[in-house]
């Protein structure tokens, strides 16, 4: 009964189920994907003065949460497949790299093998934040199962949504314990004493989810095998026909991934035909998805509020990432609708085939 305080039977529940889908031992639930980067960094020891890092294509919490415990956000540049470039990650790791964080976006995974191979050689944990591609997989596991820990979002605009809500899995007892412990102020749910008397050995938040969003997170759970195939099918629609238009190319997707297939990126010869090709989805009302429409909360290169407390300004900036902008400013995100019927979705693939003919890209 006394575990109901900490956990109700739903949150309980949810985590099992969770850590089930996933293929891991353990899961810890907790208010959001931006608590379980946090909470999953000081299950590392990651403190004030260690250095932690990740990719210039994230959402900003990605580094908001490395900034809030103290330590360093290292950022490097992406490769074409729009994640962590594995070739940049090897120069940046120092003797105070204590985590990296590689980050699945938009559905299609990084380099899983090369970037493991890297951290397992210097011997540094991988938090993988794959908030953005619950349903994908490595090979034949599903993303998330290879790291040290992984973390997830269940916000409104991800696979599954509790609301607001995250997930932390991992195989590691330790870590395990440490983040359980930690998004419940500190709490080790002692069975030997009562909640009032329990006992502590670090100090916490309050990161805990609620029944009502376990709730909501089991019936999400439930449908996540059909959002995926639905995803699939209306993501080939889509694909079939604008692959066609002779002037655009596509995002790569390594060869080991099985996406979520919630997006369909593909580049324009330029920035300036990318810019025109979105005001014209637009007038037919069509939406982009981070790119280029959230664009300055997903790219490195637009904090100069947060990377000004290390010396850059927007000028620096834009230096330090231009291999990633070479990508991300010519780049458009389709969002794929699991809901969205086929005519619906031919409709939309018919209207970006259509701008690209005015456009002359055929």
């Amino acid at each position: 009964k006394k575990d109901l305080f900490y956990n109700g039977k739903r949150v309980t529940k949810f985590e099992k189920k969770f850590s089930n889908y996933i293929g891991t031992k353990y899961a810890v639930a907790v208010s959001s994907g931006t608590a379980a980067i946090k909470t999953a960094l000081i299950s590392l020891g990651v403190k004030k003065g260690d250095e932690v890092i990740t990719q210039s294509f994230t959402f900003i919490a990605t580094v908001e949460a490395i900034m809030d415990i103290g330590a360093k956000p290292v950022v490097v540049n992406i490769d074409d497949t729009l994640n962590m470039c594995p070739i940049e990650l090897s120069k940046k790791i120092t003797k105070k790299t204590k985590a990296i964080i590689p980050v699945h976006m938009l559905g299609v995974s990084v380099e899983v093998d090369k970037i493991l191979k890297i951290a397992r050689k210097n011997r540094i944990p991988v938090i993988d934040d794959n908030c953005e591609a619950l349903g994908a997989k490595w090979g034949n596991k599903k993303l998330g199962y290879h790291a040290d820990i992984c973390i997830w979002s269940f916000d409104n605009g991800k696979t599954i949504t509790t609301g607001e809500g995250g997930m932390i899995t991992t195989n590691n007892k330790k870590y395990y314990d440490l983040c359980k412990e930690y998004k419940d102020h500190g709490h080790q749910n002692n069975p030997k004493f009562p909640r009032g008397l329990d006992t502590h050995r670090i100090y916490g938040f309050n990161y805990r989810i609620t029944e009502i969003q376990a709730a909501l997170g089991l019936s999400q759970l439930k449908k996540l095998s059909l959002i995926i195939k639905n995803n699939k099918d209306n993501y080939k629609i889509i694909y079939n026909k604008i692959s066609k238009i002779k002037k655009i190319s596509f995002r790569k997707i390594p060869r080991k991934c099985n996406p979520l297939f919630d997006c369909l990126i593909f580049y324009l010869p330029n920035k300036n035909l990318a810019n025109t090709f979105d005001k014209m989805l637009k007038a037919k009302k069509i939406k982009t998805k981070n790119l280029p429409s959230a664009i300055n909360w997903h790219f490195a290169k637009h904090w100069d509020h947060i990377f000004k407390n290390f010396g850059y300004n927007k000028k620096k900036l834009t230096k330090k990432f231009s291999k990633s902008s070479y990508f991300l400013d010519r780049a458009i995100a389709i969002p794929i609708s699991s809901i969205k019927n086929k005519a619906k979705t031919k409709l939309i693939a018919n209207q970006i085939f259509n701008i690209a003919n005015i456009l002359k890209l055929n």
